[in-house]
């Protein structure tokens, strides 16, 4: 196993994205683990793209905050098209963690552009040497929040938990929104146990 874990997030503005990388930055800080955190928010008004990097098990100083393209050991998306800008900073085994929604640009809404299907996003992923693992975002359950969602298929479905356990992260939630930790963790366990759709 290796002592480094490189993971690239990608999303959209208003979705949570940031959070799902924060919690896991900070939970490793309190486990003691070497961590990097780098938001990149570019666009990041409502819709506009958000990405994020977090490498775990590096000293500080010692090696770039981004990672680098064909770097990474996980890309995590929770917005289908955006999971193409990331396929190129994904080593060939990557996982790849896609909860898929929609947000449509303004030229697709306009009919000016096409939106890619969710096979061909797998497909190129696929292409590339990585390992899709699809998740249909209708199967969220009602009001429930899609970022903690999308960060138990996650722990679930990568090598994320070689550094962090599942009870590890969980106690960080709780403790994160305690009047709303019953609620977090219930969404944090759906999507743990949900099957994607690979």
């Amino acid at each position: 196993m290796s002592n480094y874990f490189d993971i690239y997030t990608v999303g959209v503005g208003g979705q949570g994205i940031l959070t799902i990388s924060d919690i896991i930055t900070q939970a490793a800080v309190q486990k003691g683990l070497d961590v990097n955190y780098y938001p990149s928010k570019g666009m990041a008004q409502r819709g506009g793209f958000v990405r994020s990097q977090v490498r775990l098990g590096r000293k500080q100083g010692t090696f770039s905050p981004s990672i680098s393209p064909a770097g990474s050991d996980l890309v995590v998306s929770m917005e289908l098209s955006e999971t193409l800008k990331a396929i190129r900073f994904a080593k060939k085994d990557a996982d790849f963690v896609i909860l898929g929604l929609r947000w449509l640009p303004a030229d697709v809404m306009m009919g000016d552009a096409p939106y890619p299907e969710t096979e061909a996003v797998l497909e190129e992923i696929r292409k590339a040497g990585g390992k899709p693992h699809y998740f249909d975002p209708a199967k969220v359950p009602a009001g429930m929040r899609p970022n903690l969602y999308a960060l138990g298929t996650v722990c679930a479905n990568s090598r994320l938990l070689e550094f962090l356990s599942k009870e590890f992260i969980e106690e960080f939630i709780a403790n994160k929104w305690k009047k709303v930790a019953e609620a977090n963790l219930a969404t944090f366990r759906a999507g743990f146990d949900a099957a994607p759709q690979d």
